[in-house]
């Protein structure tokens, strides 16, 4: 029988926040100076070194640099060093990752720069408090592992069964922890680490500092039933089967649901919600759907609709009759100047 020889390799992999407060007076260190940290990753002592004015090319720069202190256990030792800004109030995402890798050992070490020092986005200064995300990876080899050459083809995986499981779990209300009363009188049991794990509203209502912690019964207003049944259904499976009924049902539930979907921070479903109204825009529904998308801040959906209205002379007097318009009229004044500088642009 014949063999293939595979070598393979691991990676040991160590993540830590480097916060420095008081962030300002580092202005005023020089450009040799830095902040230093010291780890153990795979039995080895790192130095890291942030340098709040690293000097290259006549700029100053926040840099990290990364020092093995001692001699390594092996001849090569090969090291990856990346970075990033993060917020820590979570208002922004991570900046965008950077990185460098090293064979060690090395006098000059690793050295990962970050940004200039006066480019900062404010929003990563939180309360004069600097936080760098910090991963030193160290890739390990092992020794040659000899695998006996397969010639019969794996099974197949059966289709995943994720979403019939939560499903069954939503509909048996099995261990639900929180009931949900409608206006209408109607009640929804759910599960409160499952909708939190899937809304960030949800996570702040249960889970943070607001009253429905510890609630058991949660009063949710201005929100028909069978909208919020069909969002706890979303949670639940990824799916909402009720935006492929019969057109005019479906565009009514879409309306709805994207609201829904904002007001509850579910990205997915309000793209979902988005695309199935932006496939069903006509001279009756264009006005209507352009308010929604308006005061539910969908971009691309506000751009089609006011591209729709301006493209012709005709089609912006259709519009103009209908009962959308009016509505829109009343409800978003403002996007009528976006919409009229459109379709001027077009005439010119």
């Amino acid at each position: 029988m014949e063999h293939g020889r595979t070598v393979l390799t691991e990676a040991v992999r160590k993540v830590q926040l480097l916060k420095i407060d008081g962030y300002c007076a580092t202005d005023a260190m020089g450009y040799s100076e830095y902040i230093k940290f010291k780890w153990i990753v795979d039995g080895h002592e790192w130095e890291v070194r942030l340098y709040p004015n690293y000097e290259s090319n006549f700029d100053r720069l926040v840099a990290v640099n990364l020092i093995l202190l001692g001699e390594p256990q092996r001849k090569k030792l090969k090291v990856n060093l990346s970075c990033r800004l993060v917020d820590t109030s979570h208002r922004l995402d991570p900046s965008a990752e950077k990185s460098s890798s090293h064979v060690f050992p090395s006098r000059d070490g690793c050295t990962v720069t970050l940004t200039r020092r006066y480019d900062i986005p404010s929003g990563y200064l939180v309360n004069d408090s600097l936080t760098v995300q910090c991963t030193i990876t160290v890739l390990k080899e092992l020794p040659d592992i000899v695998v006996p050459a397969n010639t019969e083809a794996p099974p197949p995986l059966p289709p995943s069964d994720l979403e019939r499981h939560f499903g069954e779990l939503w509909q048996g209300q099995r261990g639900a922890d929180v009931t949900f009363e409608l206006e209408s009188g109607e009640r929804f049991l759910a599960h409160k680490i499952i909708l939190a794990a899937r809304s960030p509203v949800f996570m702040a209502e249960f889970f943070g500092g607001m009253n429905e912690r510890s609630s058991q019964s949660v009063r949710i207003e201005d929100m028909d039933a069978d909208v919020f049944k069909v969002m706890l259904h979303f949670i639940y499976t990824d799916r909402a089967p009720e935006l492929d009924e019969k057109p005019e049902m479906a565009m009514a539930m879409a309306q709805h649901l994207l609201a829904a979907a904002d007001r509850y921070g579910l990205d997915r479903l309000k793209l979902i919600c988005e695309g199935k109204l932006a496939g069903g825009i006509s001279i009756d529904t264009v006005a209507t759907t352009l308010a929604l998308a308006e005061q539910n801040k969908c971009s691309l959906l506000k751009a089609k609709c006011v591209d729709f209205i301006a493209r012709s002379p005709e089609t912006l007097d259709a519009v103009l009759a209908t009962e959308g318009y009016n509505h829109l009229v009343a409800s978003c004044p403002l996007v009528l100047t976006e919409l009229l500088r459109a379709a001027h642009g077009r005439r010119n």
